[in-house]
C-alpha cells in the first residue's frame, strides 16, 4: 500500500524521510492508535538496531503500554520510575547509553542495552512517551534525539483523537 523512499545515507536525512513518510501515513487519520501503530512500525522497519519501537499512553496518572514492535513488553509503568517514567515526569528527552547504569531501570528486555524516551507534549499536556530500545550500548545519540523529538511534534496532534 505504501511505498516509501527512506534514503540511510546520513542520520539527518533519516530522519527527514521518516518524518515525510509519517506525515503520509497520519494526515488524514484521526484515530490516534492507528497513528501510533503506523509510527512504531515504521521506526521499526527503518531505523537498525532495534530490538523495541513504541509508545505508552498517559492514561489516569500512569504509563500504560500502548502500540509496538517487539518483544512483549511491561503493561504499566508508574511516573518518575524507569527511563519512560522518568521522561514522563521530567517532560525531558532520556538517552541513555547504558540502562543498567540507569538508576532504577525497568527491564522488560534483558537484551536491552541503551534506551531513547522522548515525552509526547501537545498543548502542554503529556500524552505519553515514544520509547525506543536497543540491544547495542550507546547505540543512540544526539541526532536520533533529535530526529525522533521532530517526530514526535509532528505525530502529537494526531494522537489527540
Amino acid at each position: 500500500m505504501y511505498a516509501f523512499d527512506i534514503d540511510a545515507a546520513s542520520k539527518t536525512d533519516l530522519y527527514r524521510d521518516l518524518a515525510g513518510a509519517l506525515d503520509a501515513l497520519t494526515a488524514d487519520e484521526v484515530d490516534p492508535i492507528a497513528n501510533m501503530a503506523n509510527m512504531a512500525a515504521l521506526l521499526w522497519e527503518y531505523l537498525p538496531d532495534l530490538n523495541w519501537a513504541g509508545f505508552y499512553r498517559l492514561v489516569d496518572g500512569e504509563l500504560v503500554l500502548g502500540p509496538f514492535q517487539g518483544k512483549v513488553a511491561c503493561i504499566r509503568i508508574p511516573l518518575g520510575k524507569g527511563v519512560c517514567g522518568t521522561a514522563a515526569a521530567t517532560l525531558e528527552t532520556q538517552l541513555v547509553e547504558d540502562v543498567h547504569a540507569f538508576p532504577g531501570h525497568i527491564a522488560c528486555d534483558a537484551a536491552s542495552r541503551s534506551e531513547l524516551v522522548v515525552p509526547i507534549v501537545y498543548q502542554g499536556q503529556l500524552l505519553g512517551v515514544l520509547d525506543l530500545d536497543s540491544p547495542l550500548p550507546a547505540r543512540f545519540d544526539a541526532g536520533d534525539a533529535a530526529g525522533c523529538s521532530a517526530l514526535v511534534r509532528l505525530i502529537a496532534p494526531r494522537l489527540v483523537g
